[in-house]
């Protein structure tokens, strides 16, 4: 949405055509039956800083502003674009925020100047412990379990 527009040739998220985007970035994405989904790690090229995640886009984009990528993956390619004024960042990469340098490069880049550092698989680690307490407290397994057959 970012780019020039959105083509879907085969129809799949609506009558097959194209959509106009914002036009902030310079590129296009034409819609594919097959998603693409997988875990990678590269460099963010804001700051060089480490990230990893996973790629998830159900299409393939194109176009000039890709000349300066957001992200350098660890496989050679390469992910993303920066707009040619850095205002604007897009990337495929989900879980860009969960890296603490990332991160915090991400919020340098939006202007925050005192980054604190966010341990954030210590914060999930936390907040599943803490449903499981409430399951364990507030759910009755054993009639779950009888209710499935699995008594």
């Amino acid at each position: 949405m970012l780019g020039r527009e959105v083509h879907d040739p085969q129809g799949l998220e609506g009558a097959a055509g194209s959509s106009p985007g914002l036009g902030l970035l310079d590129y296009a994405t034409v819609l594919e039956a097959e998603k693409q989904l997988r875990n990678v790690a590269g460099t963010l090229n804001l700051e060089a800083v480490p990230v990893a995640g996973y790629e998830i886009h159900a299409g393939v984009t194109t176009g000039p502003a890709f000349e300066r990528p957001a992200v350098q993956l660890a496989d050679g390619r390469c992910d993303g674009a920066v707009s040619a004024d850095g205002q604007i960042l897009a990337t495929y990469l989900h879980g860009l925020f969960e890296g603490s340098q990332s991160c915090a490069a991400l919020l340098r880049w939006a202007g925050l100047e005192d980054v604190q550092s966010i341990d954030y698989e210590a914060l999930r680690e936390r907040d599943i412990e803490r449903l499981a307490d409430l399951v364990e407290k507030h759910l009755d397994t054993a009639h779950l379990r009888q209710l499935c057959g699995v008594a």
